[in-house]
């Protein structure tokens, strides 16, 4: 064609947008919005959420939403709702299910997102069936967030899994050969950098709405999930509301991550101005932006003896497991056994005398060594 009308002619390929996951975790602990009641009320954070959520769903078809509710014992689905048990069906058909609930087909094809309505009737239906089940006489103070954590993750997972590429398989004639030696290592290489090389095929976040502290019990399960998160590349994103609560363990979370931490407990009425201009764009276009920063991370651990957040305390050189007090007598580690030898830990430092400095002669005459002169003092 080019050698017929003299002019150039380009093969465009189309390229899709990369789909985006939200997974939305929200605090539901009774006592930190009623709290936070007079000032902002869960009904009205709700409505906030549903239009940053149709937001999210409006920049892209293949964008998708998850939202839990990290309650005080427990987490629950609230959109999408997981498949209800069934004897008579199979495993494989209850992720069939739950995966077109999620907007995604059964054999891994994506469906069109669904509408708005059906989400905020999932949602509220869900949250008010979560709220008839709670007992009032005991409620925690703080919240299952760890729990939370986890099951995003394995559901972004899960998720990230069904939008891969099908593997080749190694009886496929059509299958890439390159680099193939006798062994078959140079092709094994070759598809390891092609799969390193590879885009992401979605970009998945965590958004978490806190109103409670961070409970220090649950520190180990959140670091572990916060690590996670951190090999999988998921940022982990917080918006603190109560004015009351100081989420630590999620400040580290958002700094280990690469995620936001931004505070709204001056103005938590001004919830959808913070998730709209900070917590709408994605992980890609977050590379073009310039993103709210934490001026200071509160990176206080709790120790593994008494469950305390503390500023200072020992470190176990095998497991790193961190305790307030050193264990009492020949105890060890209560992690890992070993046993815990201080050393000179706490002995007051030895004072060494100071050795007196010889006076300088000059010609058999003494001078003072303070002021440097090798005459002495005149006499009459």
């Amino acid at each position: 064609m080019n050698r017929i009308d003299a002019s150039d002619h380009y093969e465009v390929t189309a390229t899709g947008q990369t789909p985006s996951l939200l997974t939305i975790i929200l605090d539901t602990n009774p006592r930190a919005w009623q709290a936070l009641g007079p000032t902002l009320s869960i009904s009205a954070a709700l409505a906030n959420i549903l239009v940053f959520v149709n937001a999210h769903l409006a920049f892209g078809n293949d964008n998708q939403v998850a939202i839990l509710a990290a309650h005080s014992h427990r987490a629950v689905w609230l959109y999408p709702k997981p498949p209800s048990s069934d004897s008579n069906n199979s495993s494989k058909n209850a992720v069939s299910s739950f995966k077109k609930k999620a907007g995604l087909g059964g054999d891994g094809d994506v469906e069109i997102t669904p509408q708005f309505a059906a989400i905020e009737s999932s949602i509220l239906s869900s949250l008010q069936s979560l709220i008839a089940e709670t007992d009032a006489a005991d409620i925690p103070y703080t919240t299952l967030v760890a729990g939370a954590l986890t099951t995003a993750l394995s559901y972004i997972n899960k998720t990230a899994l069904s939008f891969a590429p099908a593997k080749p398989s190694s009886t496929d004639p059509n299958a890439n050969t390159t680099g193939n030696n006798n062994n078959g290592s140079g092709g094994a290489a070759a598809a390891a950098v092609a799969g390193a090389q590879q885009a992401p095929t979605l970009h998945a976040r965590i958004l978490v709405l806190s109103v409670s502290d961070s409970e220090p019990a649950q520190y180990i399960a959140t670091m572990n999930a916060v690590f996670a998160a951190s090999h999988a590349r998921i940022p982990i994103d917080t918006l603190s509301l109560s004015p009351h609560a100081s989420p630590t363990f999620l400040q580290q979370a958002a700094f280990i991550t690469g995620g936001s931490y931004v505070s709204a407990s001056l103005n938590p009425r001004g919830l959808l101005t913070y998730l709209m201009l900070g917590f709408l764009p994605d992980a890609e276009a977050r590379a073009h932006l310039l993103q709210a920063t934490q001026d200071r991370v509160d990176f206080r651990a709790a120790c593994f003896c008494h469950r305390d957040v503390v500023d200072t305390g020992f470190v176990c050189s095998v497991c790193l497991s961190i305790f307030c007090e050193v264990p009492p007598g020949d105890a060890g580690c209560l992690t890992c056994g070993t046993k815990l030898a201080l050393g000179n830990y706490g002995n007051k430092p030895a004072v060494v005398p100071r050795k007196k400095k010889k006076k300088k002669r000059v010609n058999g005459v003494s001078g003072r060594e303070e002021t440097g002169s090798a005459t002495g003092t005149p006499v009459p």
